[in-house]
């Protein structure tokens, strides 16, 4: 489908977008739209879904086919436009669209959409940045043999009294009002003791339990409690304990490696997990330059930020988390009511992302521009491998986002990063002292001169 645009730009970084849809594809939405009442049709001397377009649209009348048409192509269309546009919309565009074509007139329609804002560009080449220098300190060697050694311990029954940290095997059953409720029974359930894996006062209730003790635990269900029925109100559970059972950690010593790694001594297994601590804390280190050379490029750039534009912007990334909720089969709901907030409270907890998100987008973007980045077919075609997998073409893939106009979305992406990666591979990385001193420098505003590092979006994040 050909639409043509033009782009108005107006205040608050938003634009304009005049589309033009050309009148022979108005006019083949309405003989497809003509077909579709056809079928349902009967005339004397056709058969049912046979009747001409020319005879429907005297019958039914242009205007409610020409309705039909529209609310068909529209969609289409609409995307259509904003992909022409080469713009970038924030937030849910604002269509409107005047009369319906006559009989050989082309579709026009307007969208007024929010776009990313503009940014005046500081110093971003070269900038000094804080890089910390990866040290692996014992004790995180110590914590991740300790979860090993957690993963690896067993159970063993005793005969004494509970104590924190110990397992009960316990029977009990629940009842609200003197009735048993749905949910309040269990048998040979295996609780650790200090842990919240029951509600709140039931663990508690059970400190100090020997085997063969029978306990009464009254409870109170919390007000924000999953089970909506349950919720605020009291209940009473019979306590059978049946089992007291001490965790037992397997021995730190040449065997625990040998028995549960592919190394033959302690002191190996030590060296294995520095060597990959230590590799983990330099991946984290260039992480942390990199995102501390985009946020000095970024504090060294002006940009006007419309408090529509944020709005919008941390809408979508909420919604993103709700798409990505469903994709897991989770309910957006059930996980708000689990985090205690409602849908708006959720929005404006993104703000800080979508300001710090689309200051970053505006800067890179304005680089890309500066520096008049291109993108070639083979930077093209690499970055599709991945999406294309192991049995797919990425030449075919990157031949269907022309013919869909979404090739675009690729290059601007390509030009981003490069961008980004001028603003890093440029930077001169300094002590972590030094550049901590710098940030605590007195400046007219009252703020440090740096910018402090942050896990905020890169293009392809």
């Amino acid at each position: 489908m050909s639409v043509t645009t033009e782009v108005t730009e107006l205040p608050e970084s938003k634009v304009k977008i005049a589309a033009t849809v050309p009148a022979s594809e108005v006019e083949d939405a309405l003989a497809h739209a003509a077909r579709d009442f056809a079928r349902e049709m009967k005339l004397p001397g056709f058969r049912k879904g046979k009747v001409p377009p020319q005879l429907v649209l005297q019958r039914v009348g242009r205007d409610a086919v020409m309705d039909q048409a529209l609310r068909e192509g529209l969609p289409e269309w609409y995307e259509r436009a904003l992909l022409d546009s080469r713009v970038t919309p924030v937030g849910d565009p604002k269509l409107d669209m005047p009369d319906p074509p006559a009989e050989g007139e082309p579709l026009e329609f307007t969208i007024e959409v929010g776009v990313r804002p503009r940014a005046e560009l500081g110093e971003y080449k070269g900038l000094e940045v804080g890089k910390a220098v990866p040290e692996v300190p014992e004790e995180a060697i110590d914590e991740e043999i300790e979860r090993l050694r957690e993963s690896l311990a067993g159970l063993q029954t005793v005969e004494r009294a509970a104590a924190d940290g110990d397992y009960l095997l316990i029977d009990y059953a629940g009842e609200m009002d003197g009735e048993a409720f749905e949910g309040g029974t269990a048998s040979d359930y295996l609780l650790e003791l200090g842990s919240n894996a029951l509600i709140e006062g039931f663990n508690e209730a059970l400190e100090g339990a020997s085997a063969g003790d029978e306990r009464t635990v009254e409870l109170t269900f919390p007000e924000d409690y999953q089970a909506e029925d349950l919720a605020g109100k009291p209940a009473t559970f019979t306590v059978q304990v049946k089992e007291v059972r001490e965790k037992t950690l397997p021995e730190l010593d040449d065997d625990f490696a040998a028995d549960n790694s592919d190394f033959d001594t302690l002191a190996e297994l030590r060296d294995d997990i520095e060597h990959r601590l230590e590799h983990a804390f330099e991946h984290r280190a260039e992480h942390a330059f990199r995102d501390a050379a985009l946020d000095a490029a970024v504090e060294n750039a002006t940009v006007e930020l419309p408090e529509e534009i944020v709005s919008a912007r941390a809408e979508e990334i909420w919604e993103r988390v709700e798409r990505s909720l469903q994709s897991r089969g989770m309910n957006p709901e059930m996980y708000l009511q689990i985090q205690g907030k409602d849908r708006d409270e959720a929005i404006a907890d993104a703000r800080e992302d979508a300001e710090s998100g689309l200051r970053r987008e505006s800067v890179l973007a304005a680089i890309a521009a500066e520096e008049d980045f291109e993108v070639s077919e083979e930077e093209l075609l690499e970055a599709l491998e991945p999406p294309a997998g192991q049995k797919g073409k990425p030449e075919k893939l990157l031949k269907r986002l022309r013919a869909e106009g979404r090739d675009a979305l690729l290059v601007e992406e390509l030009r981003m990063r490069k961008a980004a990666d001028l603003v890093v591979e440029s930077a001169e990385p300094i002590e972590m002292d030094r550049a901590e001193a710098r940030e605590k420098l007195w400046t007219p505003a009252g703020e440090g001169a740096g910018g402090a590092a942050g896990d905020l979006w890169t293009p392809g994040d």
